[in-house]
């Protein structure tokens, strides 16, 4: 059994070999021993300056900062330019002014004379601004309603008029004897009643001119968008089907009493919601629904429904389903709809007749596990890459058709389809220049781990380099994008914002500068990203950090990083930075570290990407085991001196492989792991394991908590007591069940005020400082 008592020399361990001495509480502190990285780089309207956020004095929070041509370090921002630089602004190409809502009210702002102008203040905030195709024209919303406003002629009119609720019907007055009574015996009522009746007679006569009143009852109203032109507005009606939802228990308060949030809901069936899509003709002054039950494969039911009796010959009926806001040309006069099923299994784009409420079949996706991959949201509710070019008839979307997801475009006249980018690659993402014409790529095509930006004209056909150097590249466009804003990592060089030319294999020059002194003073590994063939041959990516012959300790610590479908064995500069430093900590000491891009990680194409699909702990953790043998085979490891650590979905299979294959492991930590996944949200879950509602054997064999007779070998957990995300009741269950069971050889810390991520350097230490005492005093020969 780990001792609980906490070893404090480890806290304050000097690690040597090296031109500069880590201190696990120096290293804890993150970006404040690091240097706070800049963020949410941006352009100013004219293109003379850059923004973004940064914290350089490592003060409670970060400022925004300004650089400019000319300038040798960058300057805090006044406070009046802060808000502004933040506006999300709204203009056509090429016009000097733009339009951005500020607190609820409209402005407009000249990019030659810098002079705004507010144009609407009301009591009601306006939001969800939009250019229409005539020039001058605006349309916006408040309290869900769409009203346009022409600058030119300062006229605002409201277009749609949708209240919740149902109409309230003007009952009759009801006949008794007393009523009855007043009007045979006086004129003057008599005379009332029929001026009330010819009063109605023609108000019904004459047709208002103001958009009829719709009611859409008990549902949630959402999505509400105009088309460009003013003719039309798309809306969704979501049925309320009131799920219930997880609570958490918080004992640290401001006042000393408990508090109970709602958190999350479980992952279920029942969280399936009826949607409605409608479409109001502001000249018909009417609503439809649109009918999407002629889609094609809309009843197709998920082929893990044969292996369950009850579910094999389930009667055919429509797969729930949600459209989303439509994307129009640029003078609305095409819309484009995509369509995802509430499973997450089938993605459709179709072309939507908003005349006639009818649509039209453009492409259809399949994935037997789940859509998803980059350009392409995992999650039904988010839309993914999608927009017309200039000739506004032709649109762009993302596909994993291939294996890999790759940039298609289809001409809706023509009904041509077009395969722009090809390879065992992916495009990261999609920027489409100002004129419509000319694409900018983020890629991986050069490895897996890096992250290059390219130029692509689609009648050529060939991907121009502008960045391609190992790396990550964030790139923003100038707005006469001949400039970019680059914020660029290396495996051992923290994020900093470069300014370039747009133009093929540019130079980067550095504006910023985040890193401190004390952060430089060590020499920090570039750790190799190496390549290993897993057991079913699939080639699987990991770091891996090796200490000195003179310092090698034959012991290693497998690294599991969390959130499942994410990077870590890259080229550049990693989210967990503290786990990149401790593990610099850890091969000074002698250990090796091996950090593995396991299956269902990013980056890799749609067959690694789902690797995972019905079994969690299945091929991610093999993947591991394989990893082992890899340390074992290459590079000397003792087989029996092999520790395991992550947090998150990291800490889920930590408890797999301790429980799951008992004895692989001498020591594991799990960190704010989930142990049953029937627990865990429904976005997430639902993709990869089904239901459990209707997959149960797939929760069973993925939930760590199943397993937990098994346990062999010194395992500590550690869990923030506030977490929302992986709830601290997870691991409280799990340890229930250990007790019951009578195991010994296992411990919990818990952290009363952290979350999923935490945030407190103490927290931070106190966490780390464990995981270091279990792996020395289990992994090292005494």
């Amino acid at each position: 059994m780990i001792k609980n008592s906490f070893v404090l020399a480890f806290l304050l361990l000097s690690i040597t070999g090296n031109s500069q001495k880590l201190k696990l509480e120096e290293i804890m502190k993150g970006e404040s021993f690091i240097g706070n990285q800049p963020t949410n780089g941006r352009w100013s309207l004219d293109g003379k300056k850059v923004y973004f956020e940064w914290n350089p004095k490592d003060e409670l929070g970060t400022s925004t900062y300004y650089w400019q041509k000319g300038m040798t370090k960058p300057e805090v921002v006044q406070p009046k330019e802060v808000v502004f630089s933040q506006m999300d602004f709204k203009s056509k190409p090429g016009s000097d002014i733009v339009y951005y809502v500020d607190k609820g009210s409209l402005y407009s702002y000249s990019i030659q004379s810098k002079i705004s102008k507010k144009l609407i203040q009301q009591s009601v905030a306006i939001s969800n601004l939009q250019l229409g195709s005539e020039a001058g024209v605006l349309f916006f919303s408040q309290n869900d309603n769409i009203f346009k406003y022409n600058t030119k002629e300062g006229t605002v009119l409201q277009l749609t008029n949708f209240s919740k609720g149902t109409k309230k019907e003007t009952k009759p007055e009801k006949e008794t004897f007393l009523n009855t009574q007043q009007k045979e015996l006086f004129q003057f009522i008599r005379d009332k009643e029929a001026k009330k009746q010819w009063n109605l007679a023609k108000s019904k006569a004459v047709k208002s001119d103001f958009a009829k009143e719709y009611f859409y009852g008990k549902d949630r109203f959402t999505s509400l968008k105009v088309n460009p032109n003013g003719n039309f507005a798309t809306f969704r009606l979501v049925e309320d089907n009131e799920a219930k939802q997880e609570k958490m228990e918080v004992f640290i308060t401001s006042d000393g009493y408990n508090q109970n949030p709602e958190t999350k809901e479980k992952v279920s069936t029942s969280n399936f919601v009826k949607t409605k899509f409608g479409i109001y003709s502001v000249a018909k002054d009417s609503v439809y629904y649109v009918n999407f039950s002629t889609l094609s494969h809309i009843q197709d039911t998920p082929k893990y429904f044969q292996e369950y009796d009850n579910l094999k010959n389930k009667p055919k009926e429509d797969k729930l389903i949600l459209a989303l806001a439509p994307v129009y040309n640029e003078n609305g006069s095409l819309a484009i709809v995509e369509i995802r099923s509430q499973d997450n299994k089938d993605r459709w784009l179709v072309n939507l007749n908003l005349e006639k409420g009818t649509f039209e079949e453009i492409e259809y996706q399949h994935d037997e596990a789940w859509i998803g991959g980059p350009g392409i949201p995992s999650y039904s509710f988010a839309s993914g890459n999608l927009d017309f070019l200039a000739d506004n008839e032709t649109i762009y979307f993302q596909s994993e058709a291939t294996g890999y997801s790759h940039l298609y475009t289809y001409n809706l006249k023509t009904k041509k389809k077009t395969q722009l980018t090809k390879g065992n690659w992916e495009v990261r993402d999609v920027t489409l220049s100002k004129d419509k014409k000319v694409f900018y790529l983020s890629t991986n095509s050069t490895h897996p781990g890096n992250r290059e930006f390219y130029k692509l004209v689609p009648a050529e056909g060939i991907l121009q380099p502008i960045l391609t150097k190992d790396g990550a590249h964030e790139v923003v466009l100038s707005p006469d994008e001949k400039s970019l804003l680059v914020r660029y990592s290396y495996k051992n060089i923290p994020w900093d914002f470069y300014v370039a030319e747009n133009k093929k294999n540019t130079a980067l020059q550095q504006i910023s500068s985040s890193v401190t002194e004390d952060f430089k003073k060590y020499q920090w590994r570039a750790p190799e990203v190496i390549t290993f063939k897993a057991q079913d041959g699939t080639l699987v990516n990991a770091r891996i950090y090796t200490p000195t012959a003179e310092t090698k300790n034959k012991a290693a610590i497998i690294f599991v990083h969390g959130a499942g479908y994410l990077q870590n064995a890259h080229n550049f500069w990693s989210n967990y930075y503290r786990e990149y430093m401790f593990h610099n900590m850890l091969t000074d000491l002698g250990y090796t570290v091996l950090d593995i891009d396991y299956r269902g990680s990013d980056g890799y194409g749609r067959d690694f990407r789902t690797g995972i699909y019905r079994f969690m702990g299945g091929k991610d953790l093999s993947d591991h085991l394989d990893g082992k043998k890899v340390l074992v085979e290459k590079y000397g490891i003792d087989a029996d001196r092999v520790g395991i650590y992550g947090g998150s979905y990291g800490g889920f299979i930590t408890l797999m492989g301790m429980l799951t294959t008992p004895g692989e492991f001498t020591s594991g930590a799990a960190l704010r792991s989930v142990t049953d996944w029937a627990h865990y949200n429904h976005g997430y879950t639902g993709n990869i394991l089904n239901f459990p509602e209707t997959d149960p054997e797939a929760y069973k064999k993925s939930s760590p908590i199943y397993f937990a007779d098994n346990l062999k070998g010194n395992l500590v957990m550690l869990h923030g007591m506030v977490d929302d995300n992986v709830e601290y009741k997870d691991i409280v269950r799990l340890s229930q069940r250990f007790i019951e069971l009578e195991k010994k050889n296992w411990s919990l810390a818990s952290f009363p005020v952290e979350s999923h991520g935490f945030k407190e350097t103490y927290s931070w230490i106190d966490e780390y400082g464990r995981i270091l005492n279990l792996f020395n005093s289990t992994l090292l020969k005494k």
